[in-house]
């Protein structure tokens, strides 16, 4: 069995996982859009370029994401997007470039049971966690 995290964005999608490519590395999927789709005749003709879903590929796992259509957007709560990574720098550079436009709610710094830890809400809404051992 494997979990992947599925975000959901309010017409941000394509530049949120532009953004995340950006940061994390990985191999960013497709970006399939709602025009020319099955899904095409359920969102208003505007919102065709929106994303209806992608993926990012970091290793053996991904994070899944899709705009929602207009009006069923919620913010995110409840849950946040956990990174573990190995290499402290690397965890300060990622965590810093995840926090700029958004929101730190615990410093990354050592903690008893990492070198590194902290959470952050990106300029897109998303709760990260990054976590250093």
């Amino acid at each position: 069995m494997q979990v992947n995290p599925y975000l959901m964005f309010d017409g941000q999608c394509e530049a949120a996982f532009k953004f995340y490519h950006q940061v994390l590395g990985g191999e960013l999927g497709e970006m399939l859009t709602f025009a020319g789709s099955p899904a095409e005749a359920e969102v208003p003709s505007e919102f065709g370029n929106k994303i209806m879903h992608t993926q990012l590929t970091l290793g053996d796992w991904a994070i899944m994401g899709s705009d929602c259509s207009p009006g069923q957007y919620d913010a995110p709560k409840g849950f946040s997007v956990s990174l573990q990574i190995p290499d402290p720098d690397k965890a300060e550079h990622i965590f810093q470039a995840l926090a700029e436009g958004g929101s730190i709610q615990m410093p990354l710094e050592e903690t008893f049971w990492a070198k590194r830890f902290g959470m952050a809400v990106d300029k897109f809404g998303i709760p990260w966690m990054i976590n250093c051992e």
